[in-house]
């Protein structure tokens, strides 16, 4: 069974604003084609789900996009993102993770796979 997770807990909305506000290249690219509903469904940005923060997510389809800079090829943050993956998928969400690189070298590529998880 799913627990239902707290969502934007408001001691959370400072980070929220100042992830949004500084987005990384990659976030900015994918945002362009995720806003506006461009793929038939809403994504909202630096969505709060209980203590995590994920990039994207999709609520009606439960989809989270995570975009991972090169500070995740640490072994400790894969360990991290491994926890926190299973965390999100305990309350029913999908997580699909890709690189920096992948979004801002093949953006079109990126929005197939999302296409395909939806």
């Amino acid at each position: 069974m799913q627990n239902k997770p707290l969502i934007n807990k408001s001691k959370q909305k400072t980070i929220r604003q100042f992830l949004r506000n500084n987005q990384t290249d990659a976030e900015a690219v994918l945002w362009r084609y995720l806003k506006g509903k461009e793929l038939g469904v809403k994504f909202i940005r630096q969505f709060g789900i209980e203590n995590y923060i994920v990039d994207f997510c999709c609520r009606n389809k439960k989809l989270i996009i995570e975009i991972d800079g090169g500070v995740h090829n640490d072994l400790e943050v894969k360990r991290n993102d491994k926890n926190r993956t299973e965390d999100l998928e305990r309350f029913g969400y999908k997580v699909i993770r890709f690189t920096n690189q992948e979004v801002l070298n093949d953006p079109e590529v990126i929005l197939i796979k999302i296409k395909a998880s939806l």
